[in-house]
């Protein structure tokens, strides 16, 4: 199992610099066709950390408009939010 096939890329907002300073959750968005047990394979090895619990979510894209009026859709996207071990961090920068 290849972790490029699984992790896209990590997802920074507001809220989940929040998670991972709180509680030690870090969101990442995935491909679609990963499962929990592939993300947490995946981030134990890129990262060397314990992963505790994956929570994954699907997404549907939103409705956007062009400059000429007509309606298009974003792209739809899967986003995993994964618990670690106590103690264990992930440096981002």
């Amino acid at each position: 199992m290849n972790a490029d096939k699984v992790l896209k890329f990590v997802r920074l907002s507001e809220k989940s610099n929040k998670l991972s300073s709180m509680l030690g959750q870090y969101t990442f968005e995935v491909f679609k066709d990963a499962n929990k047990h592939q993300i947490a394979e995946a981030v134990e090895q890129t990262f060397k950390v314990t992963v505790r619990r994956v929570n994954t979510m699907t997404t549907r894209g939103k409705n956007k408009k062009s400059r000429t009026g007509r309606p298009s859709i974003g792209s739809d996207y899967k986003k995993a939010i994964v618990t670690l071990k106590a103690g264990d961090k992930i440096e981002l920068v």
